[in-house]
C-alpha cells in the first residue's frame, strides 16, 4: 500500500513563501516521478509541478519562476518550495505518484496514488 503524506501548508500574506513536503511509504521510490496539483474551491484539480525519476523539472505556466520542485530519493521525500504567493494560489495542494508507465507529467490521469492534500491559503 503506497501512502502519501503532505505537510507544510498554512497560511501566508501574499508576497511570502512557504515550503510543502510529501513523504512517501514507497519501496523503489526513486523509480518513480512524482507530482503536484492544486485544486481550489469550485475549481477541477489542476497541475502545479512534477519531477522525473532523474530530476528534469516541469512547471504549470502560473507557477514557473515562483515554485520550485525537488526530491530526496534517500529519504522518499518530494517537496515543492513556492515563492512569491499571489491569493490565487490559494488551494488544496496534492502529492501524488505518476504511474510507471505513464508517459503525460501534467495529467491527473497519469497518476496513480494520491496524499490527503494540505490546505496552501494566501491572504492579500
Amino acid at each position: 500500500q503506497v501512502q502519501l503524506v503532505e505537510s507544510g501548508g498554512g497560511l501566508v500574506q501574499a508576497g511570502g513563501s512557504l515550503r510543502l513536503s510529501c513523504a512517501a511509504s514507497l519501496r523503489i521510490f526513486g523509480t518513480y516521478a512524482m507530482g503536484w496539483f492544486r485544486q481550489a474551491p469550485g475549481e477541477e484539480r489542476e497541475f502545479v509541478a512534477a519531477i522525473s525519476r532523474r530530476g528534469t523539472t516541469y512547471y504549470s505556466d502560473s507557477v514557473k519562476g515562483r515554485y520550485t520542485i525537488s526530491r530526496d530519493n534517500a529519504k522518499n521525500t518530494v517537496a515543492l518550495q513556492m515563492n512569491s504567493l499571489k491569493p490565487e494560489d490559494t488551494a488544496i495542494y496534492y502529492c501524488a505518484r505518476r504511474g510507471q508507465y505513464s508517459t503525460d507529467y501534467s495529467s491527473r490521469s497519469s497518476y496513480d496514488y494520491w496524499g490527503q492534500g494540505t490546505q496552501v491559503t494566501v491572504s492579500s
